[in-house]
């Protein structure tokens, strides 16, 4: 599926937020002045650049505190050194940035996290981030980029994982070498690339409840001021957290694994829930359809009568959808006008395209908003497992390839006509 800016049918609007909500960063970049960072205990101020220049840690760092003052030895330099470290001036002003947009993106979670995974690579250099929720025994991608981007809703056990060991200790992790480090699964890291990570524990609540992870396929691929770059983008998504869920941690899973204006899975948890299906597919010898979904002229919508009208028919489409399909099936909301569809134990791909007939035709009954007739429609492709594969981003790029064709044959159809 192509990547799609998550967003509600206005652009990005700031619905239940206010200047509140983006306060953390303010506070933190207020510490400093020119380049330079006021250590810990009211030492003298130091430029980023010396801070850069002193000892880092062994093979691997000890934990790095979230608050902490005083001397510290040697060995634990890098403690002082994170909690004191700054970010250059123009990674500041890009987390500010980034703190303004986070804003736009209001209650929605997921978004929150999805934007903040993205931009955090551009800020430290790694060659990708994720932000993994801790789920039961499991730790789950709820949002991933670079080259971890295809992990997104990947399951992994707590046990044994830096992730893990970061939730249970709610202290940043610095792995500065996966091939020496013996708190790591280095089978994983070799799979994926990656020699060096570090892992910034988020707190709810008092709670730790999932990191946000940083990696390179270099070793010590990340300086002192990159680790306080992250504790920083941490805290946005902790701020996020905090304004989206309160105290209640069934409304935080909620609000990270839903769409906030048409309550549907997001796109983390529909991939979450396809590698599932996948899994319980393969194992049982059975089928499984998945639907991919663009809206049909969701633009005229909004420029014709507003952005209301193109929440609104979002909203109508999305349960529309959810009234077409068996209970077992899931429907989500992948981006701005794309949605998807995951058909467990479907028998053929007859029974696919029976299914999505019955679909497009639902979607494309007559609605109304606020007395204006509005033609809503929708061009569906479809993908089967074990017949068009059984990797899952080989059946996701299938059924948007399927899609586009039929969108493509309608368009010349209607040009034809």
């Amino acid at each position: 599926m192509k990547r799609k800016k998550p967003q509600s049918g206005r652009k990005c609007c700031a619905r239940g937020t206010n200047g509140k909500n983006c306060a953390v960063v303010g506070r933190q970049a207020a510490r400093h002045t020119a380049g330079a960072v006021r250590l810990a205990g009211g030492g003298p101020l130091q430029t980023a650049p010396a801070l850069n220049a002193l000892p880092r840690g062994g093979a691997y760092a000890t934990a790095i505190p979230r608050r902490q003052t005083g001397f510290l030895s040697r060995k634990t330099d890098l403690n002082q050194i994170v909690d004191t470290a700054t970010p250059s001036p123009d990674t500041l002003l890009r987390i500010i940035a980034a703190q303004t947009e986070i804003a736009k993106l209001g209650l929605d979670l997921g978004s929150v996290m999805a934007y903040v995974a993205e931009q955090v690579p551009q800020l430290t250099g790694a060659s990708a981030a994720a932000v993994e929720f801790a789920e039961g025994d499991d730790m789950v991608y709820r949002a991933a980029s670079g080259t971890a981007a295809g992990m997104l809703g990947l399951r992994l056990r707590r046990s044994g994982s830096l992730s893990g060991l970061c939730v249970q200790q709610g202290e940043l992790l610095h792995c500065t070498d996966s091939e020496t480090d013996p708190r790591v699964d280095r089978d994983a890291c070799r799979r994926v690339g990656l020699r060096s990570m570090l892992v910034m524990p988020l707190t709810h609540a008092d709670t730790t409840v999932g990191v946000l992870k940083v990696m390179s396929p270099e070793v010590d691929g990340f300086s002192h001021a990159d680790a306080g770059t992250l504790r920083l983008t941490a805290d946005l998504i902790a701020a996020a957290m905090f304004h989206a869920a309160r105290n209640e941690a069934n409304e935080l899973y909620l609000r990270a694994t839903h769409d906030a204006l048409t309550g549907l899975p997001n796109r983390a948890l529909f991939y979450d829930r396809l590698r599932q299906s996948m899994h319980t597919t393969l194992r049982a010898n059975g089928r499984l359809g998945i639907l991919n979904i663009d809206m049909d002229g969701l633009k005229p919508i909004n420029d014709g009568f507003g952005h209301r009208a193109g929440d609104a028919a979002l909203r109508e489409i999305a349960t529309r959808m959810q009234g077409a399909v068996r209970r077992s099936d899931t429907v989500a909301r992948i981006g701005g006008d794309e949605f998807a569809v995951i058909l467990p134990n479907i028998g053929n791909r007859d029974d696919a395209h029976a299914q999505s007939t019955r679909l497009a035709r639902q979607v494309g009954e007559p609605f109304e908003f606020e007395g204006h007739p509005l033609r809503l429609g929708v061009s569906v492709g479809i993908a089967l497992l074990p017949d068009d594969g059984t990797d899952m981003n080989a059946l996701i790029e299938r059924a948007d390839q399927a899609m586009y064709e039929v969108k493509r044959t309608r368009s010349q159809r209607t040009a034809h006509a």
